[in-house]
């Protein structure tokens, strides 16, 4: 590729170039909590259908980053570190569209962030391996695993990976919002009331949903995400959690499924279930009694 300069502008490789990505979402986390060692705060994800896309165009004519929407100013900041760290153009405008709702706890903000990294590094030809976009992401905020495909275990706090987990067979959660937002920055500030022992427990349950995933026991995944989002009522309380425990226990469904660090509830079902689609009526017509804001989610399958 051509990469000389003409006289007063940027190189000619980066003229109108154009760089897209896209990153999918979460419902909340599997597991999130403490484990015993210090400062060891971790999350599962549970990858869903939902996606952020960013595109990233290059202008010559710019010095900075014109953001779209305009109130995205840490993908802003993050199209600036990029364009920094290829030592290239200065600056172009980004684009962001998301069906993923800010502040319920959808990893909304991690995606554009990592949409957004990865579409202005392909505008530019920047080479952005997973840690170094690690890096990136810890300049800026607490982030979710959202970079990796499949369930992993993540530092979110420390911005690293713990462990691939691998995948699961697909879901559907029947999600309900509780309404309101959370800001997932000021969440990461809160002191975690979580004693020894609940390190302990969550050591353990860390372990259980290792091996459940391994063996895509999905039962199993779903027994260990409710006991994740019963252990975080100490943290951040769902006022509607046993409301909806008891509508998972009727309908015989996995589990329940918590946005530990947000507004939305889950139920999660088995597509392969024989009486998945009565369970779905059923469950999303109870949901509805409690909440008016009920949606269907459709986890990710990475086989």
């Amino acid at each position: 590729m051509d990469t000389h300069s003409v006289p007063g502008g940027p190189p000619v490789r980066y003229r109108g170039a154009t760089g897209v990505s896209t990153c999918f979402g979460t419902f909340g986390e599997l597991l999130q909590g403490r484990l015993p060692e210090p400062g060891a705060d971790f999350l599962v994800t549970l990858p869903v259908a939902r996606w952020t896309m960013a595109k990233f165009q290059v202008d010559p004519g710019r010095d900075d980053v014109d953001v779209r929407p305009h109130h995205k100013d840490k993908a802003r900041r993050m199209a600036e570190m990029v364009l920094a760290a290829a030592r290239g153009p200065a600056g172009g405008s980004l684009t962001i569209d998301s069906s993923l709702p800010e502040g319920k706890g959808m990893a909304s903000s991690s995606a554009d962030l990592v949409a957004t990294a990865r579409a202005v590094a392909n505008a530019v030809g920047l080479e952005l391996p997973p840690q170094r976009l690690e890096d990136l992401l810890r300049r800026i905020e607490p982030s979710d695993g959202v970079l990796y495909p499949g369930v992993v275990a993540f530092d979110h706090r420390r911005v690293r990976l713990r462990a691939r987990l691998g995948s699961l067979p697909t879901m559907t959660v029947v999600g309900m919002d509780e309404g309101g937002t959370v800001d997932t920055v000021a969440f990461n500030r809160l002191a975690k009331p979580f004693t020894p022992a609940d390190r302990r427990e969550y050591a353990r349950l860390l372990e259980r949903m290792t091996r459940a995933i391994a063996r895509r026991d999905l039962a199993e995944v779903g027994a260990v995400a409710t006991r994740s989002a019963e252990m975080n009522q100490a943290l951040w309380p769902k006022r509607t959690l046993p409301a909806v425990q008891r509508i998972c226990a009727d309908v015989g469904a996995l589990g329940v499924v918590a946005a530990h660090s947000g507004t939305m509830l889950g139920v999660l079902l088995d597509t392969a279930d024989p009486d998945y689609v009565e369970k779905i009526a059923v469950t999303v017509r109870a949901c509805s009694l409690i909440s008016p804001d009920v949606s269907l989610f459709r986890s990710l399958s990475f086989d």
